[in-house]
């Protein structure tokens, strides 16, 4: 193979080469770094990379392998970090030209976690300001480009994740989720993505102040890769165990036996599910019954709307007003239509709103425990409509809700503390299209068994050069 077109392989199988000197992985970074030339600058995925780093790294693999010590199972794989996540040396931006400035001084667990596995880090990527939209664009680090057809948005908010995963940059991106930014940018850019449950990915920025309840409880870290044996590769490093993380339990990866059984809910609480996605979701059930899997079609699942309206209240409500004065100095267009077009309801909460969700969510989830002892498995829409284009949610209120009802089963499962798996199935003209796999907590392992019995039906070309 030429050494250029390393960038080619999958993770699981350029550890492999690295780990047993076919390759050295100075030569993986190298190719890294030329392909980052060759596509980024036409993709803005890629917002800061520093390639005496990333070949200092790659170095540093090949000195523990001379010298015959394991440097990890992702030796010598390029990556990239969420550029909303501390790596000491960088600025934690977040996309906001008021953290140009925030160096952090030590690594977020999940960075080390990954550096602790033998992984490379090739750069930072994109995300909007605040990390609030399914659209990556914001005033500091401008727009990312979706790979496949520029007229569609990358997803969000880890957009810049999605891209660079798709068109070759990184082999697996690291990406955050608190309202489907893992499982939104890999469904828009055709590649697969996990987002792990409450407590699997121990994460924190020490550079920041600690986070409101909301989001503790439903943020989580998550990789993004294109096969569904990379994305297993990167969970398991990044799920490692660190005492900075209050939320992290220590639950091994696989859990007891159960059924291959899943349910199929095409229209979840009542989501307008598009025909395009429709086909994908009986596609995939086809799939899974030829795998063996015992698929049940049911007409709706335990509540969902209701919890992506209480994750709503949760995550942007509490502290809203503070959450508005910052995105006002910041004047980011599209962090000021997401919290302008919910300021009747942040500021008609009553005081005790946050007791009343909590313990409303222990109802909830409850509900949920009692369908997953049923259906191990649910297959779900990603999003009730297949990627949006690009920038829609400012084009006016009606566009604005209609984006945020479509994505209603990425924002009610984190409130539940409920794992995703987006799986890319394959392309309705130059979008992609795919499903959710759905799990109860600590269960990623089942989702990963299901992704890959769906993968094995197709996915969409991948890596790819931009398609502009």
């Amino acid at each position: 193979m030429d050494m250029n077109e390393l960038w080619r392989l999958s993770a699981t199988d350029l550890a492999a080469k690295i780990r047993s000197r076919q390759l050295s992985a100075r030569e993986a970074a190298e190719a890294a770094l030329t392909r980052l030339d060759a596509v980024n600058p036409k993709l803005n995925a890629i917002i800061d990379h520093r390639p005496e780093d990333t070949l200092a790294q790659a170095d540093a693999i090949d000195a523990a392998l001379a010298s015959g010590n394991d440097p990890g199972p992702l030796a010598g794989v390029p990556i990239t970090i969420k550029v909303n996540a501390d790596q000491a040396g960088y600025a934690t931006t977040n996309g906001l030209k008021m953290q140009r400035d925030l160096i952090a001084s030590v690594n977020n667990p999940v960075v080390d976690n990954l550096i602790k596995a033998g992984a490379v880090i090739l750069g930072r990527t994109n995300t909007p300001a605040f990390s609030y939209r399914w659209f990556t664009t914001n005033l500091i680090h401008g727009d990312t480009k979706n790979p496949r057809d520029a007229r569609l948005t990358p997803g969000g908010s880890s957009g810049g994740a999605g891209a660079a995963v798709v068109s070759g940059m990184g082999h697996i991106a690291h990406g955050t989720d608190i309202g489907g930014s893992v499982r939104y940018p890999a469904y828009a850019c055709g590649v697969h993505g996990l987002r792990p449950g409450l407590g699997r990915i121990p994460a924190f920025n020490a550079s920041s102040p600690e986070r409101s309840i909301g989001a503790q409880l439903m943020a989580a870290s998550g990789p993004l890769a294109r096969t569904i044996a990379d994305v297993k590769l990167g969970f398991e490093a990044m799920m490692q165990p660190d005492a900075r993380d209050p939320w992290y339990v220590p639950v091994p990866f696989d859990g007891p036996p159960a059924p291959k059984r899943a349910a199929l809910c095409i229209r979840p609480d009542g989501l307008e599910t598009k025909p395009e996605v429709e086909a994908a979701l009986r596609d995939a059930a086809a799939r899974l019954a030829a795998a063996g899997w015992t698929v049940e079609e049911i007409e709706t699942t335990p509540p969902l709307a209701e919890a992506a309206q209480l994750q709503l209240r949760l995550w942007l409500c509490d502290g809203f007003q503070r959450s508005l004065e910052l995105a006002e100095s910041e004047g980011d267009p599209g962090a000021l239509t997401v919290l302008r077009h919910y300021e009747d309801l942040a500021k008609s909460e009553e005081p005790g709103f946050i007791s009343q969700a909590l313990t409303r969510r222990a109802t909830l989830m409850r509900q949920w425990n009692l369908f997953f002892d049923r259906y191990p498995v649910c297959l779900m829409p990603v999003s009730g409509e297949l990627p949006f284009a690009d920038g829609l949610d400012q084009q006016g209120p009606e566009a604005f809700e209609r984006v945020w009802r479509a994505q209603m089963t990425q924002t009610g499962l984190p409130f539940l503390g409920l794992p995703g798996l987006t799986v890319s199935t394959g392309m309705v003209g130059s979008s992609p299209v795919g499903v959710q796999v759905v799990v109860n907590r600590f269960r990623e392992d089942l989702a990963l068994i299901a992704g890959a019995a769906i993968e094995a039906g197709g996915t969409p070309p991948s890596p790819i050069d931009p398609a502009f």
